[in-house]
């Protein structure tokens, strides 16, 4: 008499009985019928089933990515697999599985510091991973965000991390509809899984960070309105003046890109007048380099007679002759938490938002009205 395996059938049976199903089907409902039995895919619940083990120690013997392992247990398995027939599916398992081990990873340019420090906190998190990151660059032209993301697509790559996106975007609409796994960073649509920072409350802490200072002619200068970190930071400094009681009065808040040029051009347009303002929020740093340069062209002194926060804090907003105020975004954990999302269940579709929360870190920029 044979004896059970961890209390179930005889390995023997369990694989006899499988095969009988399929010699059964042929017998009742002809060889078409059984045909189709023998295409549908083996999965590893059948296979663990079968050889009296957990599914986890299946994945794990038949991961090609691991050293093979020459127990009794593996060998049974890997029988048992090539009994049932059982193929892993590369493009079902997804980035948990790891068919080539590449993360994709688009940003609008790495000559921006905040995409770079994105870049490179995403790289450490893949490298943890096992993964290895390859990045592609758009120039935040839509155009070329989709031939890029094609061509790493066209690389095998396991996922795609995308730095680029647009309200409204139609590219991460095509990934959700072709089952891609992907998720956004620093940017959101609405529908795919994003990691980024609360922007929102990151606006909010650097003007009231402003007022609180006694601060009440306040310009911002805010990114692009397809963003949605523009628009979410907009928000939070117009509720930080709210509830300080009252609006920026019109001219006082300038819309534009994310360069240095676009914080040059909106610093020139509040201090040409003689009717500059007290202080300034610049949604980047970039936009707070352009305006501080601004500002000494127009013959102010950064912090005497003009207040500024920046925001992402890049290494250079320490290091300025007077030290810029900003916003500090974790970027580290913004990539921890893309990988969670990628891993998870909702990577290849719709899923939830998750916001790191932002911390002020006052200098010398910025004082007292």
């Amino acid at each position: 008499m044979s004896t059970s395996i961890s209390g179930r059938e005889p390995f023997e049976q369990r694989l006899g009985a499988l095969q009988a199903g399929i010699d059964s089907a042929r017998e009742r409902s002809g060889v078409a019928v059984a045909e189709r039995i023998e295409r549908r895919a083996v999965t590893l619940r059948e296979v663990a089933e079968a050889s009296g083990v957990s599914i986890s120690t299946v994945s794990r013997i038949l991961d090609d990515r691991i050293p093979q392992s020459r127990s009794s247990t593996a060998e049974r398995v890997r029988q048992t697999a090539d009994a049932l027939g059982y193929r892993r599916n590369a493009a079902a398992s997804g980035l948990r599985r790891g068919a080539t081990g590449t993360i994709g990873v688009l940003v609008p340019r790495l000559t921006d510091t905040v995409m770079a420090l994105m870049f490179e906190a995403l790289e450490r998190a893949a490298r943890t991973r096992g993964y290895f990151a390859v990045v592609a660059t758009s120039g935040d032209e839509p155009d070329e965000e989709r031939r890029a993301t094609e061509t790493l697509l066209d690389r095998g790559v396991d996922a795609v991390i995308l730095a680029t996106a647009r309200l409204g975007d139609l590219l991460p609409a095509s990934l959700r509809d072709r089952g891609i796994p992907h998720v956004l960073v620093l940017r959101s649509d609405g529908v795919s899984p994003s990691s980024l920072g609360d922007d929102e409350m990151g606006g909010y802490l650097a003007v009231r960070h402003l007022v609180d200072l006694g601060h009440r002619d306040i310009a911002v200068v805010t990114g692009p309105d397809f963003t949605s970190s523009a628009r979410a930071r907009l928000a939070g400094a117009l509720r930080a003046t709210t509830e300080a009681g009252w609006e920026p009065p019109p001219g006082r808040v300038i819309a534009g890109g994310y360069g240095v040029d676009d914080g040059v051009a909106a610093g020139d347009a509040l201090f040409r007048t003689g009717d500059a303002p007290t202080a300034v929020f610049a949604a980047n740093d970039n936009i707070a380099l352009g305006v501080l340069a601004a500002a000494n062209t127009a013959g102010l002194r950064i912090g005497a007679d003009v207040s500024v926060v920046g925001y992402n804090d890049i290494p250079l907003a320490s290091r300025l002759p007077v030290p810029l105020s900003s916003v500090r975004v974790p970027f580290d954990q913004i990539a921890t938490t893309a990988f969670e999302l990628l891993q998870s269940d909702t990577g290849g579709g719709a899923g939830a938002v998750r916001k790191a929360l932002p911390t002020l870190i006052p200098r010398a920029s910025t004082r007292p009205r």
